[in-house]
């Protein structure tokens, strides 16, 4: 299963950014039809294997295995905003990450702390907002539900036992008011 040098140029360039078409002109095609080939090379039996072992050695080098995609989705997925606030005496929440674990560490996309003085003069107070934002839960508990084979994303290409899809009809209708 050799390639040639320009195929495993491609290769290498692909699996650094996987971008087809920038990776077959890095690695020496014309930018004129970089995306056709791109589009060849990536068919091609030995380049598709070439690159399946490249993600597949990049992922043990990494210690990427799905177990622990799925577990970093599960935290973003199924994380709660009440894990990070608590209610003051008077019933106003307030955030506290004194016991924040790892686990709901990886939950969160942004923490923002703006520290400003509110009003003016002696009646000037010194305010600090703390704000926050999980990831997207819902992206997450849909690609987890996908990974788990929970959802399958199905397209109709044929109408009823195999049939051609019918286009859809539309009638116009007179208004003879």
């Amino acid at each position: 299963m050799t390639l040639t040098p320009k195929q495993q140029r491609f290769v290498d360039e692909y699996l650094i950014d996987l971008n087809a078409t920038q990776a077959a002109i890095r690695a020496g095609y014309s930018a004129k039809t970089a995306e056709q080939q791109a589009s060849r090379l990536l068919r091609n039996v030995k380049v598709r294997a070439a690159v399946e072992t490249g993600q597949a050695k990049a992922a043990q080098k990494l210690e990427v295995t799905k177990e622990r995609i799925v577990e970093e989705l599960a935290k973003i997925g199924f994380s709660n905003m009440q894990d990070y606030m608590r209610a003051g005496p008077d019933g106003d929440p307030y955030l506290d990450f004194s016991e924040l674990t790892r686990d709901q560490a990886a939950a969160l996309g942004e923490v923002t702390v703006e520290d400003f003085k509110d009003g003016r003069g002696e009646n000037a107070r010194d305010v600090r907002r703390v704000k926050f934002k999980l990831h997207d839960k819902k992206g997450a508990l849909v690609d987890l539900a996908k990974m788990l084979g929970f959802m399958v994303d199905r397209h109709e290409l044929t109408g009823k036992d195999g049939a051609p899809l019918a286009p859809p009809v539309i009638q116009f209708v007179k208004d003879e008011g």
